[in-house]
């Protein structure tokens, strides 16, 4: 076969794209997702209802929000094991550095955005990256003289070694005029992570998960005079490339929802993953030409994408949403509520009268609401009965009433949402134990949900390790807390988190913490373990475990008393000479590098500075150790013995 062109290849890539945009709209699957955003946010009805003729009672956007808070609420508890036995102490500091990566550069938010995608339409996209940006800066004139003294430092020693030379050695204002006036300085160097819209990812229409796609595209919307001024993009193409406003599928709804300005000129690209022959590409809609030519797939790992599945559908690439089972009850629902409200209007007391019987006043106080009016009847000889006669009203079917708290259980029973988890209390009491077994089987699926949500995380957490291990350069630092609420921070480079690993989440780790149910276990485990208190288990340590565990206290060292001296020995031993003063001026404890009273137990800081031959810093942290900083085993060593966790 022969070898295609660069032309011909741009045509085929083209044509695919096309292909799946046909596709998902001859499926209606973009149609079906802006239904269920719409019936997320409450927009139910069709154009041309009458606002007094309809309410809408969201359970879609009640579904949701019981869900989504269940499974991506708190920051991950990331565990990273080492697949050999040599990268166990830098897997150690890799889950330290990936732990602290999710908080100080918020990867949650668009973790959780994209989990809002997940539930509502039936999956989420999320993409990592790299960012490394340097800017230009002046040298300040403190620098540039230690620079300028350095440098002539060191010609002197030149010239002092090599006497025959002394005429080529530069004189100090040539040095300072050979100095530059900016350096370089790197703002970010560090991973990210943001939220792709599903209707901007195509995937190749035969495929049923990505394992089996042949290629994957993101769409991106630029305004024009951006494009052509991106020197990533070939000069050719830049030139050649034109706006086209709204997207080549020719879909109005896509056009509306992204609000497009027409006082703004827009280019729509591609970026085109060939999982194939793993290469990447860049081009616009309507150029001739690639804007980047197809090159390798410049990650270790493959295409950057994690893409997020809701209830998969045998066979089928895209799955389902939560709401896409509820949307027909959840119409018959307002429907029925729209309805009762119609009766309700229609329940106005109204009154049938013979006009020649009453004048206009008694027509007024017949019409008044005020209380005791006397109304005077001018015709005599008619009854009265004859006179004004009460319009009969048709009742509605108390059945009808009944038929929405039907539809309520129903849309419960299909979605997995039952009264206890929205917080209400069912009309029907029942014991403890049969609401235990229907919260037990409601969270069956909400585990599952969160099983799904935790294997993502590990997945992108991954990426982001696998793209600071290939993008990263010089040194950084992050920040773990100890068992006692310290801060501690720590120095790493690329080759401290070099290494193959697995990435876990901690079961439950994203779920809200309930702290009632947390002291009962905590309390719990305190009463079962009693009888051996004293012998088998250490009672210093179930004391702290119950104080920090089941009532939050991050320093429970504190209300620690100090351990018996052993009997027969000295109590003075091991006594300091005097107090040791602490850097505000207070005095605590033993000198540093000695043993407390009774034995206590160093602080966590003395206790760092002991094994590494240094003290803490002015701000509060630890000094690096070399040009390395804390080494690997050290570092394990020291979570071993203080509880070391991510903060």
């Amino acid at each position: 076969m022969a070898k295609l062109s660069k032309q011909d290849h741009l045509k085929r890539y083209r044509m695919r794209l096309e292909h799946a945009i046909r596709y998902r709209e001859q499926e209606s699957f973009d149609a079906t997702w802006r239904r269920m955003l719409d019936l997320y946010k409450g927009k139910h009805f069709p154009a041309g209802f009458s606002d007094e003729d309809r309410i809408a009672i969201n359970m879609a956007f009640s579904t949701i929000n019981v869900i989504f808070p269940s499974i991506s609420v708190n920051y991950p508890k990331i565990e990273v094991m080492a697949n050999h036995p040599e990268n166990e102490d830098r897997g150690v500091i890799t889950e330290a550095v990936v732990n602290y990566w999710w908080k100080h550069y918020d990867f949650r938010t668009p973790f959780r955005r994209a989990t809002k995608d997940f539930l509502i339409i039936g999956h989420g996209w999320v993409k990592v990256g790299y960012k490394f940006v340097e800017r230009s800066e002046e040298i300040g004139e403190y620098e540039r003289r230690s620079e300028l003294d350095a440098m002539v430092a060191q010609a002197t020693q030149f010239a002092e070694q090599n006497p025959d030379m002394a005429n080529e050695i530069p004189t100090d204002e040539e040095i300072d005029a050979g100095i530059p006036e900016t350096k370089m300085v790197i703002v970010e160097d560090r991973p990210y992570l943001e939220r792709i819209s599903p209707f901007d990812m195509f995937i190749d229409p035969e495929a049923t998960s990505l394992d089996d796609a042949r290629w994957i595209a993101q769409r991106i919307m630029r305004p024009l005079e951006d494009v052509k001024a991106d020197t990533k993009y070939g000069s050719t193409a830049r030139r050649s490339v034109e706006s086209d406003s709204v997207f080549s599928s020719g879909a109005e709804g896509d056009a509306k929802r992204r609000k497009i300005d027409p006082d703004i000129e827009r280019v729509t690209i591609y970026e085109f993953y060939d999982l194939i022959n793993e290469t990447i590409c860049v081009f616009s809609e309507n150029s001739s030409d690639y804007l980047i030519d197809p090159k390798p797939i410049p990650y270790s790992f493959g295409h950057p994408f994690e893409f997020i599945a809701n209830y998969e559908v045998p066979d089928e690439f895209y799955p389902m949403g939560d709401l896409e089972m509820i949307e027909a009850p959840q119409q018959e629902l307002n429907k029925t509520r729209s309805q009762m409200m119609n009766h309700r209007k229609k329940y106005g007391r109204k009154y049938l009268y013979r006009a020649s019987a009453l004048g206009p006043e008694g027509r007024q106080g017949l019409e008044s609401n005020e209380d005791n009016i006397a109304i005077e009847v001018i015709d005599d000889n008619q009854p009265l009965q004859d006179v004004i006669m009460a319009v009969p009203i048709t009742p509605l079917s108390s059945d009808l009433y009944q038929y929405s708290n039907i539809i309520q259980s129903d849309m419960d029973r299909v979605s997995g949402v039952n009264e206890y988890a929205r917080g209400g209390s069912p009309e029907m009491k029942r014991t403890a134990t049969e609401a235990a077994m229907i919260q037990d089987a409601s969270n069956a699926r909400s585990s599952d949900k969160l099983a799904l949500i935790e294997l993502s995380i590990g997945r992108i957490a991954r990426k982001v390790v696998q793209l600071a291990q290939q993008y990263m350069t010089g040194e950084q630092v992050a920040r773990v807390v100890g068992a006692e609420g310290q801060q501690l921070w720590f120095d790493y480079e690329r080759e401290d988190i070099e290494g193959e690993y697995d990435f876990n989440v901690e079961g439950g780790s994203t779920q809200p913490q309930n702290d009632t149910f947390r002291r009962q276990q905590a309390v719990a485990l305190m009463g079962t373990l009693a009888p051996m208190i004293g012998t088998v288990i250490d009672p210093a340590a179930i004391a702290k475990h119950v104080l920090q565990v089941g009532f939050g206290i991050k320093s429970p060292g504190k209300f620690m008393l100090p351990p018996a001296p052993p009997m027969g020995a000295d109590p003075n031993v091991g006594m300091p000479s005097g107090p040791h003063q602490m850097p505000d001026g207070s005095q605590m404890g033993p000198p540093k590098g000695e043993s407390g009273m009774n034995g206590a137990q160093m602080d966590p800081r003395d206790l760092l500075e002991a094994q590494m031959g240094q003290g803490p810093t002015q701000d509060g942290g630890l000094a690096s150790a070399g040009t390395g900083g804390i080494p690997p085993s050290l570092l394990a060593q020291l979570q071993g013995q203080m509880g070391l966790g991510v903060q």
